[in-house]
């Protein structure tokens, strides 16, 4: 045999063994991929509790049996009362928000607020989740952190946030209203306060804004009282970011200015304020300024 038919033999054999290589890899590759499969499916069919309602049902329960078993001084219309509430006349994946930690080793408490002047009312922070998205956790939209989510928040689920009042009657709730917060996370904190001007109460709802390195307040006035749907007006503050609350027109709704900023890699420096006043005949915030200028709220 001389050296080329040597050399043939050898390229022969290679190629060969090549083809059974082949041949042996091809049914594991198959097998992997339908064990690939079957997991996905498995995932989205319930296995994961932010992922299938009924499993989130059991467990939302589960915790709620082992809340009362703990809670021995029960009142009328308590958190553990609410968070039922939610549970049996909500869609699911709509959970009772938490306020931010005061501390790291701290246990968040729920965002519920009661208000017992003319009545026994309870205020509430509650969250639904988008649907046809994941089932969110409140934990993704409460705090610094969770303030970036308005980036993109389709992987953590899309929380659309409310403010909703109820007012306890004989040991049941009773739905006044529900108006929409326009944010999906950073949700911080809130407190009762009073518009001096006017000597009308509001609810401030305050959130961290990492975007403008500061935060937002959406401002719920009472300007019709509490059982009426509240007027919203957001203020916020940042680096080179303000606007804070005004009384501009001297009517019964709050108004604000909006501050303009130079701002550079060197400095930022004041330039302006701009007096904003609530339109009723536009339904939106307006400033004599420019005609071209509004904002929704």
């Amino acid at each position: 045999m001389n050296l080329q038919n040597y050399l043939n033999k050898i390229s022969m054999e290679v190629e060969m063994k090549k083809y059974k290589l082949f041949f042996a890899i091809i049914p594991l590759l198959l097998a992997l991929i339908a064990c690939g499969g079957e997991e996905r499916d498995a995932g989205t069919s319930g296995d994961k509790p932010e992922l299938s309602a009924s499993k989130e049902r059991d467990i939302r329960e589960y915790n709620l049996e082992v809340q009362k078993e703990q809670q021995k001084n029960r009142r009328p219309c308590d958190v553990i009362a609410l968070k039922e509430y939610i549970l049996d006349n909500y869609e699911p994946g709509t959970f009772l928000v938490e306020f931010d930690k005061t501390y790291t080793y701290s246990l968040p408490k729920p965002a519920v607020l009661e208000y017992k002047k003319g009545g026994h009312f309870i205020f509430a922070v509650i969250a639904k989740s988008k649907e046809g998205e994941r089932a969110i956790e409140t934990k993704n939209i409460v705090g610094y952190e969770s303030s970036f989510i308005n980036l993109d928040s389709t992987k953590l689920g899309t929380a659309f946030i409310y403010l909703t009042a109820f007012e306890c009657k004989d040991n049941e709730f009773e739905k006044l209203w529900e108006a929409e917060v326009p944010i999906h996370g950073g949700f911080n904190s809130m407190k009762m306060k009073k518009w001096r001007a006017k000597n009308i109460n509001y609810l401030e709802l305050n959130f961290e804004a990492g975007i403008i390195s500061g935060h937002r307040n959406y401002n719920y006035f009472f300007v019709d009282g509490i059982r009426k749907q509240p007027h919203l007006m957001e203020t916020y503050e940042g680096i080179a970011y303000k606007r804070t609350i005004a009384n501009v027109n001297d009517d019964k709704y709050p108004d604000y200015y909006e501050y303009r900023f130079v701002d550079t890699i060197d400095y930022v420096r004041l330039i302006d304020s701009i007096p904003f006043y609530w339109s009723t005949k536009k339904q939106l915030y307006v400033t004599d300024v420019s005609r071209r200028w509004w904002r929704k709220y």
